[in-house]
């Protein structure tokens, strides 16, 4: 079974954050700042380095948004697909060595409560 301290992502180089703005990026498009850390759900304090970091890499570019010269654009770049492509695969592989022991009811079951949870979370409930 997967250790619950274990960070799958780690050996890349990426954390749960850097791999939220990036699936954020990919599923919406170009973004804010600001918009692209509501989405990921980042806290604000951590929007610039967590984009600064992923910059470093060459996964996101960011650019002056040309409405409104104090915001920066955020998009993924292609090598940042390619990153997210991989981390999808581990994630995905983490998450069928953890829930392996669930029947696909049951996995079904776990996946509408634990979405019950985020929503209630969000103010939906």
């Amino acid at each position: 079974m997967i250790s619950p301290t274990r960070a799958p992502t780690r050996s890349w180089g990426t954390r749960g954050y850097h791999y939220r703005a990036l699936a954020a990026l990919e599923e919406l498009g170009p973004a804010s700042q600001a918009t692209l850390g509501q989405r990921a759900e980042l806290d604000r304090s951590d929007v610039v380095a967590t984009l600064s970091e992923l910059e470093a890499d060459a996964l996101v570019e960011r650019a002056p948004d040309p409405d409104d010269a104090r915001r920066r654009i955020v998009s993924i770049t292609a090598a940042g697909r390619r990153r997210l492509r991989k981390l999808d695969d581990i994630v995905a592989s983490v998450q069928e060595e953890l829930l392996a022991p669930l029947s696909a009811a049951d996995r079904a079951e776990l996946i509408r409560l634990l979405a019950g949870l985020r929503s209630a979370e969000a103010g939906g409930s």
